[in-house]
Order: C-alpha cells, then structure tokens, then sequence
C-alpha cells in the first residue's frame, strides 16, 4: 500500500481544487464585484458604494473606446454614430450561456423602456456565445428591444481601459455618460433598482 502524502501536501492539493472551482464560478456565473480603488490608489478613478455599484467623479471619467460591428441581429452597430450622441449609453455584457445574465435580463427590458424617453439608450455585448443561434434565443425568449455587438471572442471587451471590465466578469453593465466617458459600472447580476441608481445620477447631468 503507498503511503498517505504528508499533512501539507493534501493542504496544498485541496486549496489549488477549491481555488480553480471559485475561478470558475465567477467565469461562468458572474463575478459579484471588485473592488474599486480611487484615482489616488489604482488610478482607474471608481469607487465602490455599498450597491456594488462603482462611479467616477466627472473630472476623473476616462473616454469609453471606440466600439463598432456586427449585432447579433446580422447588422452593423457603431456607438460612435449620430444615434448615440448626445446620449446616455448603458452597456451591458452577457452570454445567453449565463445564468446570472438570464436572471437581469427582464430588469434591463423594463429599465430600458423606462428610460428611453429621458435620452437613455441600452447596446448589449455578447461574448463567448460561438453559437450565434443561442444567443438569438436569448434575445426573443426575453425580448430584448436594443441591439447587441456579437463579440464571442472578446475583442471589443478588451478596448475598454485597463480595470473597466474584464472578460471574466460576466454579466457587467457600464453607464456612458453624454459625453462618451465612462461613468459607472456593476461587475456580477444587478436588479432593476441598482440599475437605476446607476443611470439616474449620469442623466440629470447637465
């Protein structure tokens, strides 16, 4: 019979286990959050309130990227066109793969309409959904009225600014404000309160 490995050898085997169960439960379900540092600390500007929700102080608001191509839809988005100008853009990544981005899904429909006549306008990212049926499905099962970018490689989630959003941290929803700097953003499954909260400060802006 071979001997049982020392003490510290099953120690280190069951925290390298648990480690990659946690780093794929925030892949594939979500990250919760992360934490926010101020412009002084991580130079990325967000802090994180109670909500999960982190903001950045107007003068501290880097550019959103340039964010242009094909929807899921078979169409062509830019955010950068006349369609958007002037507007507040709420960003939202998923993947019909998702379960917390299936659970959001009807607060950011309700939201989106709600919002629609105060200038607000919602665009979708949907990534890792190399099937592009599935994420059509997802579309009609909860009739999502906006458009979303078709990106299940990635690419257009890696223009954003080191420490916006990660690829990793799906759902996550990002408030453009109306001149196109990043205002807001929420890693992991929010509700249509959060949502709000979010939204509403960036549109009484001025």
């Amino acid at each position: 019979m071979r001997p049982a490995p020392p003490a510290s050898v099953r120690v280190l085997a069951s925290l390298t286990a648990l480690a990659a169960v946690l780093a794929l439960t925030a892949c594939e379900g979500g990250a919760q959050g992360t934490k926010a540092t101020g412009a002084g600390a991580g130079g990325d500007g967000f802090v994180l309130r109670d909500s999960g929700i982190a903001t950045v102080a107007r003068g501290e608001r880097r550019p959103a990227p340039e964010l242009r191509g094909e929807t899921v839809g078979g169409g062509q988005l830019d955010l950068d066109s006349g369609e958007f100008r002037g507007k507040v853009v709420v960003l939202n990544l998923w993947g019909s793969w998702c379960g917390p981005c299936r659970a959001e899904a009807k607060h950011l429909v309700e939201v989106a309409a709600e919002t629609e006549s105060d200038g607000v306008a919602f665009v979708g990212i949907d990534t890792r959904d190399f099937d592009r049926r599935a994420a059509r499905r997802f579309e009609r099962e909860f009739q999502v009225p906006y458009p979303s970018f078709y990106d299940p490689q990635g690419r257009l989630l890696r223009r954003f600014p080191a420490g916006t959003v990660s690829p990793q941290g799906i759902p996550s929803t990002v408030v453009i404000d109306k001149d196109g700097r990043i205002a807001a953003r929420k890693i992991g499954e929010l509700n249509d309160r959060h949502l709000r909260q979010m939204i509403a400060p960036v549109a009484a802006e001025r």
